[in-house]
């Protein structure tokens, strides 16, 4: 089972609350450097703007390589709605991955940001290199895709570990042959300097930036490169840069498995759960459930086949958000347990992949989501190394730790490493890092730890369950976070939120 995490934006209509007056991020105090000579061209793009139902769209041109800003260069697709009111700036957004489409995102700028953000931020969003509009990265087909998903990832004999080790070599080998030049730069330190060229086409002196998941990786990144540039800066759900692959692999099993636990005690006690017992007895028969697809998939309707590694990823796709999904994954869980059909567990996984009925993907998310990841998070390991871990993992994580230490040797053969980041400087305006205390895809220590890494930052805990906090149903959340947006206001020490 290949978990490729990339995450969906989830859409809440934004609640209404007071907010105090905003005031406009201060310009720096001295001018920013100038940018090189090679990139002045670059940053001095004034492109025109469309109209593209209810917001503005452009491209921009950026370096394909920084160390040879007079070669080849590539197209960004950004998008901009524009503030309801008095524009104070722009508000640049991430829906996180990576393979997020920044520029969908912004798009729903009603939704993704409450009222008072939307009155007075122009809702900016860049799809990163090689993602959704901007040049797309392909490396596997629509059929390879389905078959690299559907395909045993949790060997149990030395020939089907022989098999997956096989597959994910081929992954590579796919994004080699058809990435093209690009996929020696898809890392995160080029995207974040992208980020800056489109800072500059907006003419904002300091980029104000809502980064989630992923983007936050995004955001510190463009905090580490551009500190005299940095504006208001909200990273929630915090995905480290500075961790190793199994280590941020680890961390995601063990939240996973809290998430898992919580859907079992959720499906126990909901009156229509397929599974009988509390919460500890059907979080067994689920597992058990899933594990009898490995030797036998249930069909489905167009003609696939619901195996383990899709029925494990179906349940985990419906683990990022709050209970409301919670209903629709036992529907679709009891009509393969009780009548022996897959359909409605692939269907539920299809809408999360952006997969359509004809078998169409319809973005590349998953292929930029491995050209990103495996730049930046190259696994050295050996294949007794996985093996270990995956014994290891099994035990604190059940459900998917074996799943996620296997699925780490594809990064080992990536053909391409990205470069690291340098140490952090002092960003000009200090960020506001937000976490969510039973978040499975960012676990909250993780926004704990950058929190202590940058003294002054600010730190807002959510007491709840799913991925991110920003409008999920945290009044005092969206409070501290639209505080900060409008006034700079950072809390002097961590606010918890229930």
């Amino acid at each position: 089972m290949r978990i490729a995490i990339a995450v969906a934006a989830m859409v809440l209509l934004a609640g209404c609350s007071s907010a105090p007056e905003p005031i406009p991020p201060s310009t720096p105090e001295a001018a920013p450097a100038a940018p090189p000579d090679a990139l002045a061209p670059f940053y001095a793009q004034r492109p025109e703007w469309r109209d593209c139902g209810d917001a503005e769209c452009t491209k921009i041109l950026v370096p394909l390589d920084y160390s040879d800003p007079g070669g080849d260069t590539i197209e960004l697709s950004m998008t901009r709605v524009p503030a309801e009111g008095e524009s104070i700036g722009s508000l640049f957004v991430n829906p996180g991955g990576p393979g997020g489409s920044a520029f969908e995102y912004a798009k729903a700028a009603d939704y993704i940001v409450s009222s008072p953000i939307r009155s007075v931020y122009d809702i900016v969003g860049v799809d990163p290199r090689g993602v959704g509009l901007s040049d797309p990265i392909r490396c596997l087909t629509d059929a390879e895709i389905d078959e690299y998903a559907a395909a045993e990832g949790t060997p149990d004999d030395p020939a089907e570990e022989a098999a997956l080790l096989a597959d994910v070599a081929i992954l590579a080998g796919k994004c080699e042959e058809n990435g093209g030049p690009l996929v020696d730069h898809m890392g995160t330190i080029d995207a974040a300097r992208d980020l800056d060229i489109a800072r500059a086409v907006t003419l904002d002196p300091v980029l104000n930036y809502l980064g989630l998941s992923y983007g936050t990786a995004l955001g510190f990144a463009y905090m580490t490169l551009f500190p005299e540039t940095t504006g208001r800066m909200v990273l929630d759900g915090v995905l480290p840069t500075d961790l190793a692959n199994e280590e941020i692999s680890k961390g995601q099993a063990d939240a996973f498995e809290v998430a898992f636990e919580h859907f079992a005690a959720d499906c126990a006690e909901s009156g229509d759960c397929p599974f009988a017992g509390e919460g500890p007895q059907v979080a067994t028969q689920l597992r058990d459930f899933l594990r009898a697809l490995d030797g036998k998939p249930l069909a489905t309707t167009d003609g696939r086949q619901l195996t383990e590694s899709l029925g494990a990823f179906a349940v985990l796709s419906y683990l990022y958000f709050p209970s409301d999904d919670y209903p629709r994954l036992r529907e679709a869980l009891a009509s393969a347990v009780n009548e022996g059909d897959g359909t409605a567990l692939l269907t539920l996984l299809d809408e999360r992949r952006n997969r359509s009925p004809e078998g169409e993907y319809l973005d590349n998310s998953t292929d930029s989501y491995y050209a990103v990841t495996c730049a930046d998070l190259p696994f050295t390991g050996t294949d007794d190394d996985v093996r270990a871990l995956a014994r290891t993992w099994a035990e604190s994580a059940p459900t998917f730790g074996a799943a996620l230490a296997w699925g780490l040797p594809v990064c080992r053969d990536w053909p391409v490493r990205a470069e690291p980041l340098p140490a952090l400087a002092e960003p000009r305006t200090l960020p506001l890092i937000v976490g969510t205390r039973f978040d499975p895809a960012t676990p909250v220590q993780w926004a704990e730890r950058l929190h202590a890494q940058i003294p002054g930052s600010g730190l807002v805990i959510w007491e709840g369950y799913g991925h991110t906090a920003y409008l999920q149903g945290s009044g005092c959340v969206d409070e501290a976070i639209d505080r900060y947006l409008l006034v700079g206001e950072i809390p002097t020490t961590p606010r918890i939120c229930d």
